[in-house]
C-alpha cells in the first residue's frame, strides 16, 4: 500500500471510529434516560371507569388478584376472608374543598337471580378480626372514639387491623386539585367475581364551605370496556 492510499484511509477510518462512538454514547444515554429516577409514574386511574360531575371525579379499582393482594396486605390479606379490597380514587379538581361521608359508601352488587345487593364496607378492625378468627368467633367489636378504633384485648386481630389501618380510606375534606384514596373492605363471602358487574355509589358529597350537598355518584368498579 503506497502513501498516498494511507493518507485517503486515515480520515475514514476515524471517521468511522467516531461513528461507532457516537452511536454507543447514544444508546447508552437513551438507556440512561429510560431510568431516570423521579420520573413520573403511570397514572393508577387512567383505565378506570369513573363517575365525574361539580369537579369531583369518582373511581374504584377492585382488587381481586390473590397474589397481587397478597404483596399489598401480606398477612392481613382480606381475600383470604372473603373479603373483596376495593380502592377508592375521590378526586377533586374543582377550586373549592369537598366533604365526602365516607361511613355511607356501598358497594351495589348483582346477584346471580337478578336481584342486587347494597354492601356497607368493613373497618379494618372487623376485616383483621375476621381473618383472625376464620370460623366466625372473634371479641365483641370495640368502641371507637373520634372515628379511632380502640383495641379489643384480641392482639391477633389488633396486629392485623395495625396493617391495615394506614391502607384504608380515611378523611372526609378532599382539598382543591387534590385527591382522596385508599381500600374499602366488603364481605362478598368469597365470591370475587361479583366485582366483575358491581358499582360503587357514593351518596352523601357536598360542596364546602356552604355545606351544599352534591348530586350522588355511582360508578362501576374496574377498567373501562375495550373499545
Amino acid at each position: 500500500m503506497n502513501r498516498r492510499w494511507k493518507l485517503r484511509t486515515r480520515p475514514l477510518a476515524a471517521a468511522l471510529a467516531l461513528f461507532c462512538i457516537s452511536a454507543v454514547t447514544g444508546i447508552a444515554t437513551a438507556q440512561t434516560k429510560t431510568t431516570l429516577p423521579g420520573a413520573p409514574a403511570a397514572d393508577p386511574t387512567a383505565d378506570l371507569q369513573r363517575d365525574s360531575h361539580s369537579g369531583l371525579i369518582v373511581m374504584a379499582d377492585p382488587l381481586t388478584d390473590v397474589t397481587r393482594a397478597k404483596d399489598i396486605f401480606g398477612k392481613a390479606n382480606p381475600i383470604d376472608a372473603g373479603i373483596l379490597p376495593v380502592q377508592v380514587y375521590l378526586r377533586n379538581e374543582s377550586a373549592q374543598p369537598v366533604r365526602v361521608n365516607i361511613d355511607t359508601i356501598q358497594l351495589v352488587v348483582h346477584l346471580l337471580n337478578g336481584g342486587r345487593q347494597d354492601l356497607d364496607w368493613l373497618s379494618a378492625q372487623e376485616v383483621a378480626a375476621a381473618i383472625a378468627h376464620p370460623g366466625g368467633i372473634s371479641p365483641k367489636q370495640p368502641h371507637r372514639i373520634a372515628g379511632i378504633p380502640l383495641p379489643t384485648g384480641d392482639k391477633k386481630a389488633d396486629k392485623l387491623a395495625e396493617i391495615l389501618q394506614p391502607l384504608t380510606l380515611d378523611g372526609e375534606i378532599i382539598a382543591p386539585m387534590s385527591t382522596l384514596r385508599g381500600y374499602l373492605y366488603f364481605d362478598v363471602s368469597h365470591e370475587l367475581k361479583l366485582a366483575n358487574t358491581a358499582s360503587l355509589y357514593v351518596p352523601d358529597v357536598f360542596s364546602m364551605p356552604s355545606g351544599k350537598p352534591l348530586m350522588f355518584f355511582e360508578t362501576p368498579v374496574g377498567k373501562k370496556p375495550a373499545d
